[in-house]
């Protein structure tokens, strides 16, 4: 980021009740597309000065590795969000100490003050990507997913412990991980600002047509940008270790098909081939992270 980026990034609400739209950006310090988004959602909500029914909230999570431009200081701010972490009341890594205060930020939003909760937790990919959503199959994520035109993986919290959205989720807001694209491309900030603008007409009633950059901030990313929408399923998860060597073949994208016996990796010397008829989904392609691909299938339900 070119900017300082401080932790609330904008508030808005007409001063009528209804829900909260929590959304966060920069979750990881190499993806600033969010922080970018909502930064032009607030300046063009307080342009034209729309009604929506409750309030909307935008933060940056890892503020300092956004304004680093890396991944993470200590360790991944996606994967700090586990029970033993926030019951322990004490920051031992620098990611720690940013989720101790996100949680306080959270506390001035209670559940009692709204007539529901919603979330959107913004990230893009390292490799080539579609957008998608990725919910976790828990209170009424799945269903809220569905009003939203692109591809839905359904589990990703469900397999990894300690990431964001799985902690919003068990504390009661319904939501999804918006990933919008690879890190560096342009049409990642389109497609986050398109889903920040659909999020607000969905959970707080927003006419768009009131907004001075419709319909092109939509359009752009429903037509355009945005595939035609089907859901995945999870099947596979190749973890690493830290001391692992692992090198993704290069040249696959986010839902690629992949078939028996391709390969996929070199990992500690050793090849890594297909075992399935398939999608390889996040296959990693930075020197960060702990994810070397996953396989997804897709379902019909």
């Amino acid at each position: 980021m070119k900017e300082n980026v401080t932790r609330i990034l904008g508030e808005y609400t007409s001063g009528n009740k209804g829900p909260l739209l929590f959304i966060s950006a920069g979750i990881h310090g190499n993806e600033p597309s969010g922080v970018i988004a909502l930064q032009k959602v607030f300046k063009e909500l307080e342009k034209t000065q729309p009604h929506i029914n409750g309030t909307l909230v935008g933060i940056s999570g890892n503020h300092k590795a956004l304004n680093k431009n890396q991944r993470y200081i200590d360790e991944d701010l996606n994967r700090v969000w586990t029970e033993e972490n926030i019951e322990k009341g004490k920051a031992e890594s620098h990611e720690e100490k940013e989720m101790y205060e996100i949680i306080e930020v959270l506390k001035k939003y209670p559940e009692a003050n709204f007539t529901k909760r919603y979330f959107m937790d913004c990230h893009t990919t390292s490799s080539d990507s579609l957008p998608y959503l990725s919910v976790q199959e828990v209170n009424d994520n799945d269903a809220w997913s569905r009003n939203f035109p692109t591809y839905i993986v359904r589990g990703f919290s469900d397999i990894i412990t300690g990431d964001f959205d799985h902690y919003l989720s068990r504390t009661g807001l319904t939501g999804f991980v918006f990933e919008a694209g690879q890190h560096e491309s342009k049409s990642s900030v389109e497609n986050q600002e398109g889903m920040i603008w659909l999020c607000l007409k969905e959970a707080c009633n927003l006419d768009l047509s009131l907004i001075s950059c419709y319909p092109d901030c939509v359009e752009n990313f429903k037509t355009k940008n945005a595939p035609a929408q089907k859901v995945f399923d999870i099947e596979y998860r190749h973890g690493l270790e830290n001391n692992d060597d692992f090198k993704m073949q290069p040249g696959f994208q986010n839902f690629q098909e992949i078939k028996k016996g391709e390969l996929l990796a070199i990992q500690n010397g050793k090849e890594i081939k297909s075992q399935w008829n398939a999608r390889i989904f996040m296959p990693l392609y930075q020197a960060q992270g702990n994810d070397g691909f996953f396989v997804i299938k897709e379902v019909k339900d």
